[in-house]
């Protein structure tokens, strides 16, 4: 009879390095009873599932990841990266670490704490963990899967053992995890027999099972078609801009939401776009292409709803210019013209290479291979639940603009604003954000910075608040471009700040005055207060643009603390960290 390894189970009143430490001296212990048997079965190793998630989808493919390993007789344990001790990953003998970037190269929230730690002099070497990480990232951001590049290369240099090379996946990351769990499996089952640490481990027996949440019913695979019920601008028609809100319909269904999650939508390509596409390709539209589901579909439907075709990336130019010879782009595409590449690349899309490089797609099948997947859109919500019944609000800024001669607009915004009428169903699903939400303490106070729509969570944050009798103050930061035309939630914010639900509410408006004046700066003007409020225990929340209001912010809340609370740079960023640490910053940027 084998004799099993003791497991001290993730829910354990242990810390994680705890936990390691007495799976180590119990596993010593039992390595020296004779009756310990080296003998390894694929059913008993363990596999650590890491992720670090910003908007969650590193967590959701991790939990994708553990069904497959569950599925294969691995016995898979996930965790995020929030929290985890790099001790605990010591402990680990096979480690797969899903890793998104967000921001300009940036861990996600609450992750850069392991990786400073990590990255500590000296730190035990790793020579008994066996890894391979996924990064995730954006490739219209400079500093594309940089935290999962870092990492990877701090665990080689610890000494660990990379059992496949690291992938980078852009933001159509279906295909590229599809391919790296079919290699990370066929890795895994060449290393079945090679021992974990701690011993052997048998056929799983009385090790603690997976556990894996179980898939909410409407996700990105399969949405809810909800009905839109509201569509009104929040601009004036005057507004350089326009933001509009947008409520749909959960009335029948079982969605729910909390203040603070995401909403997604599918989104469709303009038809005019598809159409001139089609044109200038000579298709008709009716040609079969792979779906991506082991399925065909038409082109035309295929460029509607299942491909991205209005932004370039690097590996479209080059498999275009491979096929067509087309010398202006193999000329980008050559050592030392990374910027020149970037710059083509910015504001261009499908139709602006069928215009400058024409003849080059012959077959439907070829470019359908070409473009990257159709990836939805994420959108904060402005609503509560329990103040909104059975509806789902949105705030959403139309994008549109001019770049190269041709009118061009976001593919989702311009969908709300020229393609969708009120009783027209969209689909639609929730991305939960766990990291973003009210207090639970309901005397506990609230600072709110959120430009433009920023505002979005923070209306659904102070419509929850109302609803669930929470006493504890809230000061609200918003920021846009003019007061008479940008203002939006104005008769909300302004009623709520005279009954007294909303303490206070500074706005920034940049273009009502000579000097531009944002967000931040009526922080700095109000540095006092604000500092009074964080010693009282305040949680800042942070939301909107990551490449520039949000590192403004952050300065400037590091310079108040540090001018207000009497401390150098350095002591003020580490007071900064532990407001963090203490979970009462948050930030949920783009």
């Amino acid at each position: 009879m084998m004799q099993t390894v003791p497991y001290i189970p993730e829910d354990a009143p242990f810390s994680p390095e705890q936990r390691a430490w007495l799976n180590g001296f119990l596993a010593g212990i039992f390595s020296t009873a004779p009756a310990l048997k080296p003998e390894v079965e694929k059913a008993g190793h363990r596999i650590a599932v890491l992720y670090a998630s910003q908007s969650g989808t590193a967590e959701g493919l991790a939990r994708k990841l553990a069904k497959a390993l569950k599925a294969a007789g691995y016995m898979p344990s996930v965790s995020t990266l929030v929290g985890y001790a790099p001790a605990a990953l010591a402990s680990e003998t096979h480690a797969l670490i899903l890793a998104s970037t967000y921001g300009d190269g940036d861990a996600p929230d609450g992750v850069q704490p392991f990786y400073e730690q990590l990255c500590l002099e000296p730190f035990p070497r790793m020579e008994k963990l066996s890894y391979c990480v996924l990064a995730l990232g954006d490739r219209h951001y400079e500093h594309f899967c940089k935290f999962g590049a870092d990492l990877d290369a701090k665990l080689k240099a610890l000494g660990a053992n990379q059992i496949l090379e690291r992938v980078d996946c852009d933001v159509d990351v279906d295909e590229p995890f599809a391919a790296w769990t079919e290699a990370v499996l066929s890795r895994l089952e060449g290393l079945e027999n090679e021992s974990a640490r701690g011993g052997a481990k048998p056929d799983g027996k009385g090790l603690r099972p997976s556990a894996v949440e179980s898939v909410p019913r409407y996700s990105r695979d399969n949405p809810l078609l909800a009905p839109l019920v509201e569509k009104r601008p929040l601009t004036h028609p005057k507004s350089t801009k326009v933001t509009l809100h947008l409520a749909f319909s959960t009335a029948g269904t079982d969605l729910r939401y909390e203040a603070g999650d995401a909403l997604g939508v599918i989104p469709k390509n303009d038809p005019n776009l598809v159409a001139e596409i089609l044109r200038l390709l000579r298709f008709n539209g009716n040609e079969q292409v792979p779906d991506g589901k082991d399925g065909t579909t038409t082109l035309h439907e295929a460029l509607s709803s299942h491909l991205q075709i209005t932004r370039l990336t690097r590996k479209m130019v080059q498999e275009y210019a491979q096929r067509g010879e087309c010398r202006a782009l193999q000329e980008l595409l050559a050592d030392g013209q990374q910027a020149e590449l970037e710059k083509y690349i910015y504001g261009r899309g499908l139709i602006d290479l069928l215009v400058e490089c024409p003849g080059v797609i012959g077959d439907a099948t070829e470019l359908a291979a070409m473009l990257p997947r159709l990836t939805p859109r994420l959108y904060s919500i402005s609503s509560s639940p329990r103040a909104h019944a059975e509806q789902l609000h949105a705030t959403v800024a139309v994008v549109r603009y001019s770049s190269h001669n041709r009118e061009r607009g976001g593919v989702c915004t311009t969908l709300f604003a020229d393609r969708t009428d009120v009783s027209d169903r969209l689909p639609i699903y929730i991305q939960p954000n766990r990291k973003f939400k009210v207090p639970a303490d309901a005397d506990a106070s609230m600072i709110m910075i959120g430009p433009g729509t920023g505002i979005a969570p923070f209306r659904g944050f102070l419509h929850e608040r109302r609803a669930l009798g929470h006493t504890g103050r809230n000061w609200l930061f918003f920021g846009e471009r003019s007061s008479a035309t940008d203002f939006l939630y104005r008769d909300e914010l302004e009623g709520m700040q005279k009954d007294g639900h909303l303490t206070r509410l500074d706005t920034a408006f940049s273009r009502d005055q000579g000097e531009k004046i944002y967000v931040q700066h009526r922080m700095a003007q109000n540095s006092k207060t604000f500092w009074d409020w964080l010693q009282s225990g305040s949680s800042v929340y942070v939301c909107g643009d990551a490449k520039q209001m949000a590192k403004d912010v952050h300065t400037t809340l590091c310079s108040i603390v540090a001018r207000e609370g009497g401390m150098s740079k350095e002591q003020a960023e580490e007071y900064v960290a532990d407001l963090k640490d203490q979970h009462r910053y948050h930030r949920d940027v783009y």
